[in-house]
């Protein structure tokens, strides 16, 4: 058993040792649990118009494959109320669709795109009220994935 009268308790910026330790730690546990540590899948589209960027779309795999993490759906703003960002994420869905997703789910701001993501079939989990300094929320969607045959 550990001495906790030895313990100090201090105010400090972490260092990189302790994060790598904290991290190993979380695999450690993880694993223990039977979630042993992985390098999630990164999936995406890019939209060009000749060599300049539009906009994108992509995120992340889970450990189990069936859920996927939206972190980046973003058009330029000449580009946008074009429907370009709803044929990036069709595309992107179909295609986690056909490597056997089942989920996906991703956050939004109150002043981004809630109102398109409910047109696209997404439903809110979770929203924070107040989150950022404007007063907006940050909101939660997710939808059920039905599998596609084409990306």
């Amino acid at each position: 058993m550990n001495d906790m009268s030895a313990i100090v308790i201090v105010e400090r910026e972490i260092t990189k040792a302790e994060l790598d330790r904290m991290h190993a730690g979380f695999d450690e546990h993880a694993t223990e649990h039977g979630n042993p540590p992985h390098t999630p899948l990164r999936v995406g589209f890019v939209a060009i118009a000749g060599e300049t960027f539009v906009g994108c779309a992509s995120g992340l795999i889970n450990d189990n494959g069936r859920w996927f993490y939206l972190t980046d759906l973003f058009v330029e703003k000449p580009f946008r109320r074009q429907d370009l960002g709803t044929q990036l994420l069709h595309k992107l869905e179909a295609k986690v669709a056909l490597l056997g997703v089942e989920r996906i789910w991703t956050w939004t701001a109150g002043y981004e795109a809630p109102g398109f993501y409910r047109k696209q079939g997404y439903e809110v989990f979770c929203e924070m009220e107040n989150y950022y300094p404007s007063g907006h929320s940050r909101i939660g969607l997710w939808k059920h994935l039905r599998r596609s045959e084409s990306a």
